[in-house]
């Protein structure tokens, strides 16, 4: 048997105290062998990551405290451990792959300055050493093509980009315990098929113990040996994959593997007109080199992509991490300039001054990949929410305004009496809630959502694809909507985009698309996805 390197027994976190006191974790119990892939599912805000944080004491104390419980780390105890005892370990024997990696990487920082400081710090290499070490965790992790660009910041990659950097820096120093939370989150289907592999791979490599969180069962399939079902900071059931999932004994668990998002979306009139006609729309990025930063080329990163929206309609945009899905979206609302002709309900936005612009703005709105990162810290729930209110809606009293946040706030699964907490207050599944909230306020023409299912779980997932077709049949919304997860893209789309490097692979009605790809490429994406979900096998015993 393998020797159990991790043991947490009756855990119990809270934060706030007396009548303010929120138990997030109650009274959970589990362990993870040397080698051994643990799986923790549940929905948004059931105490997954709460559990994961507790474990390297990364909680804000003393706001969170342990009302109970143990942790124990090769024997040894965590939960009163002293602070240097901690820092020998994060990072080095025990590391986290965080869930937005966009406010987890220094935004001030390189990104080999930032995987190299681990190794500084623990393994003591010169600098030399650690760069030799950094282009090799590029390798691993599929960032081979990346490698030229290591002095670059983090907002400069995409979403995936920016997860595998994390992965590159968890990684680093070869620790006995990772701690994944929603590690596959952004990335599309192809590369999270290849970080699942070289997961598995460097667990038999190292010998490496996992903790994996996520929404994702179909990942819990393929990956972990066994799992634990959280709801409402409690696990509700756990053992080997192959039996949870096969003969689930709680209900809540038999809820979980019954949700998906189901159904096709409404079929668009023949005369519905066009709200968004976008022809061979360019976005190339200069490279400068030499001290007068002379461009000798360019980052094509939307390359000549023509598409047409109309009313009450869904254009799906799907495409590997870095292929130029978020660029292209972003813009189509002008939030980046761009060369082609973008007509918006009759009207060319290409050429337009600020002010011009911004009465558009009212009717075309944005949820963004990284619910944290486009939340401001300092202000309520209420308050980001009622910022478009206030700008496009001057004459509304404060009474109306309060109502429609209200009312939205329920139209996204959350309670209105939330409305004055502040975003770090919410998980990350209702941080999504939150933006989407933020987006459909003005009751807009056209969203670009970018992402909006990705950190969510797969009960609210369904939830919210029920959700924005109910919205787009009662109020004709067109969507052009980008993920990289195909079941939901299924579920939504009328049309499909497929991109590659800046380019259109293919592209077409979404049904045609899905069930007779004409593209090697298309056809491999497929592939990816389809058999993820699909493979019920895989899971290797400890």
């Amino acid at each position: 048997m393998a020797n159990t390197i991790l043991t947490i027994k009756n855990l119990e976190v809270s934060f706030g105290r007396g009548e303010r006191e929120v138990k997030a974790v109650k009274g959970v119990s589990f362990d993870i062998k040397a080698g051994e892939t643990v799986g923790l599912v549940g929905e948004s805000g059931s105490g997954k990551s709460v559990t994961a944080l507790s474990v390297m004491r990364l909680l804000p104390y003393p706001a969170a405290w342990h009302p109970g419980g143990s942790i124990k780390f090769n024997g040894e105890e965590l939960i009163n451990a002293p602070e240097n005892i901690m820092r020998n370990l994060r990072g080095n024997q025990i590391a986290m792959i965080f869930q937005e990696p966009l406010t987890s990487l220094n935004p001030l920082h390189s990104i080999e300055k930032q995987i190299s400081e681990v190794l500084f710090l623990h393994k003591h290499m010169n600098p030399e050493q650690a760069h030799d070490r950094v282009v090799e965790l590029m390798r691993l992790v599929g960032l081979n093509d990346q490698i030229s660009r290591l002095n670059a910041l983090p907002h400069e990659f995409s979403g995936g980009q920016q997860q595998r950097i994390m992965i590159a820096m968890a990684l680093a120093n070869e620790p006995d315990l990772l701690i994944a939370d929603e590690p596959t989150t952004a990335v599309d289907v192809t590369i999270q098929a290849q970080i699942l592999k070289l997961l598995r791979e460097l667990q038999e490599k190292l010998g490496m113990a996992m903790l994996f969180i996520t929404h994702d069962l179909g990942i819990i399939r393929k990956l972990a040996h066994r799992v634990c079902v959280m709801k409402d900071g409690e696990i509700v059931e756990q053992g080997p994959v192959k039996d949870v999932f096969e003969h689930p004994q709680h209900a809540y668990s038999q809820q979980l593997l019954a949700a998906e998002p189901k159904g096709r979306p409404e079929p668009v009139l023949d005369s519905a007109p066009d709200v968004l006609n976008a022809t061979d729309v360019k976005v190339w990025f200069p490279i400068h080199k030499g001290i007068i930063k002379r461009t000798v080329g360019h980052v094509k990163a939307v390359d000549g992509v023509t598409l047409t929206v109309r009313q009450g309609h869904t254009v799906g945009i799907v495409g590997e991490s870095g292929s130029g899905k978020t660029t292209l979206g972003r813009a189509l609302i002008r939030l980046q300039s761009s060369e082609g002709s973008i007509v918006f309900q009759g009207r060319e936005l290409q050429g337009l001054e600020k002010k011009d612009l911004q009465p558009l703005r009212q009717k075309m709105q944005i949820v963004f990949q990284d619910p944290f990162g486009s939340l401001s810290p300092r202000l309520s729930v209420a308050q980001i929410i009622e910022e478009g209110l206030l700008v496009h809606q001057k004459d509304s009293t404060e009474e109306t305004r309060r109502q429609l946040i209200d009312d939205v706030l329920r139209e996204v699964g959350l309670d209105p009496e939330t409305r004055d907490r502040y975003p770090h207050e919410f998980s990350g599944g209702q941080r999504q809630r939150i933006s989407i909230a933020r987006a459909l306020v003005l009751k807009p023409a056209f969203i670009v959502l970018d992402e909006p299912t990705s950190a969510l779980d797969v009960s609210v997932q369904a939830q919210i694809v029920e959700l924005l077709r109910d919205l787009q049949k009662r109020y004709a919304l067109s969507y052009l909507f980008i993920s990289h997860d195909l079941r939901v893209v299924r579920a939504l789309a009328h049309d499909l985009v497929v991109l590659k490097d800046g380019k259109v692979v293919e592209q077409g009605p979404a049904q045609q698309v899905f069930d007779n790809p004409a593209q090697p490429y298309t056809q491999a994406l497929m592939k990816a996805a389809f058999e993820l979900q699909a493979d019920e096998t895989g899971v290797v015993g400890v």
